[in-house]
């Protein structure tokens, strides 16, 4: 495959930050083929070509990780080991969002509407269930179920890990289009906004929209798909170890343990996204 050839898992953790602009180019060449093709489905089907692009990678690098583990490490060295790949799997991620949020300005109203039909509906849903919360006792509540509703997620993608070997790609790909639909229409309305203004106050309002975008959700953002990639990761590797046949071995229960560790981590990462959804991102902006 052609896609699987551009970069290998080994220097992806060598150097994660080429993730970005691959992350970027995958969900790119989605949205222009998604609307050349499948315009009236285009908004998930974009999903759907973005996963498949990132798929050889993300499994060749899972496999790699499952080997790491059979080499009998001491667990925070293996921990050291994984994050190499997390770190990997987060730039492709946000390059991704960054697209998809690009997209979401520079194309006009009508495609808009099409090209980001299902993600906004999403977010419309998400925003109507979303109240004032002033007391602590209601910021609590809302903590619960943001943190509850993580945890669904979190399952899903270890699921979706350990029965497709990465399937978890397609879950954190559509959160990669969600997040970028919604950080796409904040700069789209910032900008709108500013269109009224002129000179050095008109360019620094650009910059001024387009910083409070991205950092709107990717203070909690970007530590919740960290958490959905660490337990997508977990899955991925017991998935990879019982179709290598190696459980009932001592191997497996050293795999089992470092796949435990990751869920307790990811579990922990769930934890404070939920915190700074419900109590920082809300001071902030």
């Amino acid at each position: 495959m052609v896609l699987e050839s551009l970069i290998t898992p080994f220097k992806a953790e060598q150097r994660p930050s080429r993730l970005l602009l691959l992350g970027a180019v995958f969900s790119s060449a989605s949205i222009i083929l998604s609307l050349w093709i499948f315009k009236a489905q285009a908004s998930l089907i974009m999903v759907f070509l973005t996963a498949m692009a990132a798929l050889p990678l993300i499994f060749n690098t899972i496999k790699m990780e499952e080997e790491k583990d059979l080499e009998g490490m001491e667990e925070k060295w293996l921990l050291k080991e994984h994050s190499k790949a997390l770190r990997a799997f987060i730039f492709l991620f946000i390059g991704a969002t960054i697209a998809f949020a690009f997209w979401y300005v520079v194309v006009s109203s009508s495609t808009v509407s099409i090209l980001f039909q299902t993600q906004t509906a999403t977010i419309n849903a998400i925003n109507s269930k979303v109240t004032a919360h002033l007391s602590f006792t209601a910021n609590m509540s809302y903590f619960s179920k943001i943190f509850l509703n993580n945890v669904k997620v979190l399952i899903f993608c270890i699921l979706f890990s350990f029965i497709y070997g990465s399937g978890a790609i397609f879950i954190l790909t559509w959160n990669a289009s969600v997040i970028g639909t919604a950080i796409g229409y904040s700069i789209r309305s910032g900008i709108a906004n500013a269109a009224t203004l002129v000179g050095f106050e008109r360019i620094a309002h650009y910059f001024q929209v387009i910083s409070i975008g991205l950092l709107r959700y990717a203070v909690h953002g970007v530590p919740e798909i960290l958490a959905y990639f660490v337990g997508g990761l977990a899955g991925g590797i017991i998935g990879i170890a019982v179709i290598k046949h190696d459980f009932g071995t001592t191997k497996f229960e050293h795999i089992l343990l470092d796949s435990a560790d990751l869920l307790l981590l990811s579990l922990g990462i769930l934890f404070i996204a939920a915190l700074l959804e419900v109590f920082v991102t809300p001071a902030m902006f």
